[in-house]
């Protein structure tokens, strides 16, 4: 494994985290639906928390938490762009739009972040050295679920209220949500499952 990279690694998931945090905040004032703003309150507690446990990494991994890199800043670009594309929903004046809007961003956050930890989790495996595989595994294991979750709810939040939006019948909250879905096999079998739930 190169470390290299894997240092590349660990500030863009920190980036992530940083971003995810402020994609949330702004999320939260576009959510309409209770249930959604409810899950979204506790995915940012969450995401502050993953910021501190990504700190903590790179403590152990002797890296600058506060380094710049090309990847940290696309990184930072593409949240903010995210951000922004919520601002524009909020100032478009149709609240239902920015709330869907905001879930499309969310997922788009996190699918990023997503794969920072399944990559995080790929490199605790094969890290030659003991204690940079033991550091990187003690984050993926303290994260990885809850990033799960982030993702494949969100994901199903988003298709069922643009499912409404058509005025179709929506499943809300999503069955991901009510199978408490954390695989992407669980999601597949909770969007294809979802027309017994209507």
């Amino acid at each position: 494994m190169k470390n290299e990279e894997l240092h590349h690694l660990v500030y863009e998931a920190l980036e992530t985290e940083l971003g995810g945090v402020k994609v949330y905040e702004v999320a939260l004032r576009c959510v309409v639906n209770d249930e959604l703003k409810k899950e979204w309150e506790e995915y940012l507690e969450q995401t502050q928390r993953h910021v501190e446990v990504v700190r903590t990494l790179c403590n152990e991994l002797s890296l600058d938490p506060d380094k710049e890199t090309p990847g940290r800043k696309i990184v930072r670009y593409k949240g903010k762009a995210l951000v922004h594309a919520m601002e524009m929903a909020l100032e478009a004046g149709d609240p239902k739009a920015a709330e869907i809007v905001a879930a499309e961003c969310v997922v788009d956050a996190e699918t990023k972040d997503h794969k920072n930890w399944e990559l995080l989790g790929e490199a605790a495996k094969k890290a030659k050295s003991s204690s940079i595989s033991a550091a990187l595994k003690k984050a993926h294991d303290e994260v990885e679920d809850e990033e799960d979750e982030h993702l494949y709810h969100t994901t199903g939040w988003a298709r069922e209220l643009s499912i409404q939006a058509l005025g179709l019948p929506a499943v809300l909250p999503p069955p991901e949500e009510e199978k408490d879905v954390k695989t992407a096999i669980g999601a597949a079998r909770a969007k294809q499952n979802r027309s017994e739930m209507l």
